[in-house]
């Protein structure tokens, strides 16, 4: 039985800056311009931001903390330090917690992970991405392969976690190529790694260049033998996928804020964009802060930082929760969907757990080997 989220929090810290904006990124980013004093005053309103939440929010323990983007190794390493001692100030930490920053190999990063690991930072996800220089151009990456494998040797010496970042299904690859890639790749020393499918967003460069039909990705068969071959190599180098795209060395290398998420638990989003979820008055709420980094900054200033505010009703909430719980090998518990009306024993959820999509784990369910793969297809089959 996993442990229960409970009345822990966990915070999400939301870095925009990028030194480039990938093609196929849609998340909100902008591009890290020597902007000094916007960056000084954006650090100073994630600040206040966090004092605003944890006094709506009450005596809390502190699950984890994540800093994503964006580039957030880009983050002046003191503006970190000042948001991980403010944070366990405001919520007690549950104990020696979680402390994750997302990083990109170039040289001129890694030279600052000694920075980042003194002001806190004790797990480093990177984004390698691959170790295929033509791939690495294609994909809009400013570090080459050989950057990559140095700023992971030098990563692994000075933080205690690392995780790495690769994509597949990229226009053009083989089987061949990849089974090679990832081979070399799990030499490199890490105990987590998240592989991503190419995911083509229509906002993006890439979606854009893919309905101009200039972008082709792999067909539907190769896509999943591509991911077949990636749960092998990794299974048999010892990594286990505890979600459809994260596999760890065992369960002490697992992600605790991911983990945190993908139970259902409650956490405070801080910077441009960021969405939170927090249960305020006994209402699960769903957070999302202004996008814009001025509209961020000023809304901060007025008490009003999130453009968004709401309460979820216990179907929402059910729904969201079944979304996320059935990504892990975890599942999610039956008594969290019992505002879906959904019984094993009948409908769709029955015809589901008879053709091997999903598993009853006594008061559990969760996809199977077979249904993570078709994971979209079986919760539409549950949610519609």
């Amino acid at each position: 039985m996993p442990p229960h989220p409970g009345n822990d929090v966990a915070l999400y810290v939301h870095w925009p800056y990028c030194a480039r904006i990938c093609p196929y990124c849609d998340f909100n980013v902008v591009r890290d311009r020597g902007r000094t004093e916007e960056q000084a005053a954006l650090a100073d309103a994630i600040v206040s931001d966090l004092e605003a939440q944890a006094a709506l929010t009450g005596p809390r323990r502190l699950a984890s903390i994540f800093f994503g983007g964006g580039t957030p190794s880009l983050m002046d390493p003191d503006d970190v330090a000042r948001v991980i001692a403010r944070a366990q100030t405001l919520f007690e930490p549950r104990g020696p917690i979680e402390i994750t920053l997302e990083a990109n190999p170039t040289d001129a990063e890694a030279g600052r992970f000694a920075a980042l690991a003194d002001a806190g930072i004790n797990r480093l996800s990177m984004g390698v991405q691959a170790l295929d220089d033509a791939a690495l151009t294609m994909l809009g990456r400013n570090h080459s392969a050989a950057e990559a494998r140095r700023a992971v040797a030098l990563a692994a010496r000075a933080f205690p976690r690392l995780s790495i970042d690769l994509i597949y299904a990229r226009p053009g690859q083989t089987i061949g190529g990849w089974r090679a890639e990832l081979t070399e790749a799990l030499d490199l020393g890490f105990e987590h790694v998240s592989p991503y499918q190419l995911t083509i967003e229509p906002a993006t460069a890439f979606g854009r260049a893919f309905a101009r039909g200039t972008l082709v990705p792999p067909d539907e068969d190769l896509a999943a033998e591509l991911y077949e071959t990636t749960q092998g190599l990794l299974e048999a180098a010892g990594f286990d996928a505890y979600e459809v795209s994260n596999h760890a060395r065992g369960e002490a290398a697992r992600s605790a804020h991911n983990l945190h998420v993908w139970r259902g638990g409650d956490y405070v989003g801080v910077g441009p964009g960021a969405h939170g979820r927090l249960t305020l008055d006994g209402v699960r709420t769903a957070t999302v802060a202004h996008r814009g980094l001025a509209d961020y900054i000023a809304g901060v200033a007025s008490a009003s930082p999130w453009s968004e505010r709401d309460g979820q009703s216990p179907v929402e909430a059910a729904e969201e929760r079944i979304l996320l719980g059935l990504r892990t090998v975890e599942g999610v518990a039956l008594t969290d969907l019992e505002a879906l009306d959904l019984t094993p024993e009948t409908g769709r959820f029955a015809d589901l757990l008879a053709d091997g999509f999903l598993v009853r784990q006594g008061d559990r369910i969760a996809a199977t080997a077979t249904g993570r793969p078709l994971l979209d297809a079986v919760l539409k089959a549950l949610l519609t």
